[in-house]
């Protein structure tokens, strides 16, 4: 039998993908015991409103900043239509073994609205990145690690005040032209 190799998921809007989610996934890979990341942008949270940049764009952002051999840009649910994070990893674990999976402390107090939950809950360990504004309550998760994280970068507020300089030059310009309605 040949053994999977172990991965965690680092999902998101990715809108746009900004310096602290490229220092995340690097902290990850860093941090934890697994062999790839599977980054993973959303086709449409459902728990917010409609994105303002185009999915596929938001995955060839995430495609030209996540360029580590141990980083996998996934265009899984993009291309599936994909809305619940259950689903993405009954998919990935039957390829690999997912093992994390990567949130921010913000998205805590949302994740009892989640599509199935408690068997996500069962089935891997949250990987929690926290900010010093937010408080961190993991009275819900069975099995977690925080990291302490401390880059007050945001995308709404990238996309809010128009300021990129915490976007890789890689993606600026398509940024912009995105942000300005080009």
């Amino acid at each position: 039998m040949i053994k999977k190799l172990r991965a965690g998921i680092f999902g998101g809007s990715f809108n746009p993908p900004h310096l602290a989610h490229q220092l995340i996934a690097q902290k990850a890979l860093d941090e934890l015991d697994i062999d790839l990341l599977i980054i993973l942008p959303a086709y449409q949270n459902p728990l917010k409103n409609i994105s303002p940049s185009p999915s596929k764009v938001r995955l060839n952002w995430c495609k030209k900043i996540f360029d580590d051999k141990k980083m996998l840009v996934s265009s899984y649910e993009i291309d599936n239509k994909i809305h619940y994070t259950y689903e993405s990893i009954e998919y990935f674990n039957e390829l690999y073994e997912v093992k994390y999976l990567i949130i921010g402390s913000d998205n805590i107090k949302d994740l009892t609205k989640w599509r199935n939950f408690e068997w996500i809950n069962d089935t891997i360990a949250w990987i929690v990145f926290t900010r010093d504004d937010i408080a961190v309550d993991t009275s819900l998760l069975k099995r977690y690690k925080i990291i302490k994280f401390d880059l007050p970068i945001n995308s709404t507020e990238i996309r809010q005040s128009g300021n990129l300089k915490h976007i890789d030059d890689k993606i600026k310009q398509s940024v912009k032209n995105i942000l300005e309605g080009k």
